[in-house]
């Protein structure tokens, strides 16, 4: 709600867009339609925030616009996303005004958790504490996937599986909700930390992202404890996820790039107990001396806990996952249509 401001203190921005709020649908969606689409972008998100305007301040600037009168409107229209899609639909038709309208929101939405995006996840965990799942999975939705994953790792198995399943059942947020959560932990995290509308935020995308930057322990899990509820969902959830075995599917380019980023040792630990598919992948990809090392490290290490094995494959696919990232290789998962040149 916009009060307690005079029009002075106002943007051009949120006085064009307060205009456009009091002469009417019809008259605004001509306005915007012969506007940039950097423009509309810009009005429409100041719509959307002015959910409430002063009648005051309305004034003030329908009165700088010279047009006190227009259309005879004496009661001031609000704002807020409902608004904001109206005039675009108006202006641009349904199709596009979606696509503005999920623009507009994906990019609102990184900023309504700003103020948690440097906090320590051990700080994140102690301002979650005792709140609602489904207010855990909203949070860690809006967050970077790295970040989420240390936050996750640090729940008790049986709340993982609870928020896990909840962001994967996530698709889009109501406005009034994203907002009251934002706030009620902003307000909440004045005590903890130190230092907006709709958008498709969750989904099984998002949680496969937390779950590949998780270690081997949170991994197994989160998938455990997913299965218990949601079998299908599991098996959906694991179609998506990169694996160690999911070496063979990378183009051998691409492996041998991975397997520059890493060091001999991790890489015999993870081939210990490995399947031939995997260890063929490996071996074909290395120099012969490199082969030899490695067949050497290997023997040399004897028996070791399975822990350490799964560690050293979650490096290796920690490797995987950025240069994928960086955009420096490419996976192509089972099922995918294959490449060409």
């Amino acid at each position: 709600m916009i009060t307690s401001f005079s029009a002075d203190q106002l943007t051009g921005t949120q006085k064009a867009a307060l205009v456009l709020m009091q002469i009417g649908r019809d008259r605004a969606a001509r306005v915007m339609a012969n506007l940039d689409e950097p423009v509309i972008e810009a009005l429409t998100a100041e719509i959307v925030r002015m959910e409430r305007v002063d009648r005051d301040l309305a004034d003030q600037v329908i009165e700088q616009f010279h047009q006190v009168t227009l259309g005879g409107v004496s009661l001031v229209s609000n704002g807020g996303m409902t608004v904001a899609q109206q005039l675009l639909e108006a202006s641009f038709g349904a199709e596009k005004a979606e696509e503005l309208i999920d623009r507009l929101t994906a990019s609102m939405a990184g900023q309504t958790f700003e103020f948690l995006q440097q906090a320590d996840a051990r700080q994140v965990l102690a301002l979650l504490h005792g709140e609602h799942p489904q207010t855990m999975a909203l949070v860690m939705a809006h967050l970077r996937p790295e970040h989420a994953s240390a936050i996750m790792a640090g729940l008790r198995p049986e709340l993982q599986a609870e928020v896990a399943h909840r962001i994967a059942m996530m698709e889009r947020a109501a406005p009034d909700v994203v907002q009251i959560v934002a706030e009620a932990l902003n307000r909440k995290a004045t005590t903890v930390l130190t230092p907006r509308e709709t958008a498709a935020i969750g989904g099984v995308a998002p949680l496969v992202e937390i779950i590949n930057r998780a270690d081997p322990g949170t991994e197994k899990l989160i998938l455990e404890g997913l299965e218990a509820r949601d079998a299908e969902l599991a098996e959906e959830v694991r179609s998506q996820m990169f694996v160690f075995s999911d070496i063979t599917l990378l183009e051998d380019k691409a492996l041998q790039l991975v397997l520059r980023g890493v060091e001999t040792v991790s890489l015999a630990l993870a081939l210990k107990g490995a399947g031939v598919p995997e260890k063929d992948a490996v071996m074909r990809n290395l120099s012969e001396r490199a082969r030899e090392n490695l067949t050497e490290e290997i023997d040399l290490l004897g028996a070791v806990r399975m822990s350490q094995v799964e560690e050293a494959r979650s490096s290796i696919v920690q490797v995987i996952r950025r240069l994928e990232d960086s955009g420096q290789i490419t996976i192509r998962r089972e099922g995918e249509d294959e490449y060409v040149s």
